[in-house]
C-alpha cells in the first residue's frame, strides 16, 4: 500500500476529511481529530506497512484516504485497488451510530427514490444530509434517458445491519449512508469464483456513476474487489 495518497501529507488529507464532514468535525492537529461535541479521536494507530487484509479488518482514519478514489472515466482498478475499502469503523459509528443499538433508526427519513420512473419509498440517514444528497441523485438519474436510469431500480437496498461478507467489518448500509441498485444490472467479485485474480465486469451506466459522484457517493465499481451495485457516501474521497 502506498505510504499516503494524492501526493498529500497527512496533515492535508485530515484537512480534507474535516472540510467533508463539518456538521460532524471540528478541527485536527496532525495526530488527532476533534469532533464538534469535543470527542477525540487518534487519526493513525502508528502501525506502518500494513498488510491488504489487516487493513480491511483494522484501517485507522488515515488509512481510509491510503488509495486514490479515481474520479469520472477509469480504468479497471490494479490488483488489491479498492479505494474506500478500508474504513475505520469507530470513525463511522461516532458519526451515524450503531444499528444494532438503534442508533441509526433514530436519524432516518423517508424519500422516494426515482419519482418518474420507480416511486417508491426508501429510508436513509439524514445524518451528513445523505438524505437530501439522493434526493438530488434521483432527480438526475429520473432524466436519464430510459435505457440508461433501467440500472438504478428498483434498487437492492440501503439500510442492512450486517457487516461486509469478507470482512468482518459493519458495512456502510449498517448506518444508512449506503445505496445499492438494480441487481440485473449489477456484478459482484465474489460471484466471479476463485481464481487467482478477479476477472473486472461491470454494466452500470457510466452517466449514473458520474450523478453519484457529483453529490459525495463513491462507486464499488472502481474496487479490484468489486460491487458494481454499490454507492456510498464518502465525500472525503473526491475532494469535496
Amino acid at each position: 500500500m502506498p505510504a499516503l495518497a494524492h501526493g498529500e501529507s497527512r496533515g492535508e488529507l485530515l484537512d480534507r476529511l474535516v472540510r467533508a464532514y463539518p456538521d460532524a468535525l471540528l478541527k485536527h492537529d496532525g495526530k488527532t481529530i476533534t469532533w464538534r461535541d469535543g470527542t477525540v479521536m487518534p487519526a493513525d494507530d502508528g502501525v506502518a506497512e500494513k498488510p491488504f487484509e489487516e487493513l480491511l479488518r483494522n484501517a485507522s482514519i488515515l488509512d481510509q484516504m491510503r488509495l486514490t478514489y479515481p474520479k469520472g472515466v477509469s480504468a479497471p482498478p490494479a490488483v488489491n485497488v479498492d479505494p474506500g475499502r478500508f474504513r475505520n469503523e469507530a470513525f463511522f459509528k461516532k458519526m451515524y451510530g450503531d444499528c444494532n443499538g438503534g442508533e441509526v433508526k433514530r436519524n432516518l427519513v423517508t424519500i422516494i427514490w426515482l419519482p418518474r420512473s420507480w416511486g417508491k419509498p426508501v429510508q436513509v440517514t439524514r445524518v451528513n444530509g445523505v438524505a437530501e444528497r439522493l434526493k438530488q441523485v434521483s432527480a438526475e438519474i429520473d432524466a436519464l434517458d430510459p435505457a440508461v436510469r433501467a440500472a438504478a431500480f428498483p434498487i437492492a437496498g440501503v439500510l442492512a445491519c450486517r457487516p461486509v461478507a469478507d470482512t468482518g467489518k459493519m458495512s456502510m448500509h449498517g448506518y444508512a449512508a449506503a445505496i445499492d441498485l438494480n441487481l440485473k444490472y449489477s456484478d459482484y467479485w465474489l460471484w466471479a469464483g476463485k481464481g487467482k485474480t478477479i476477472p473486472y465486469k461491470n454494466r452500470m451506466p457510466q452517466q449514473i456513476v458520474d450523478i453519484f459522484e457529483r453529490h459525495g457517493f463513491i462507486w464499488g465499481g472502481k474496487w479490484y474487489h468489486y460491487d458494481t451495485m454499490h454507492f456510498e457516501y464518502r465525500p472525503e474521497l473526491l475532494g469535496r
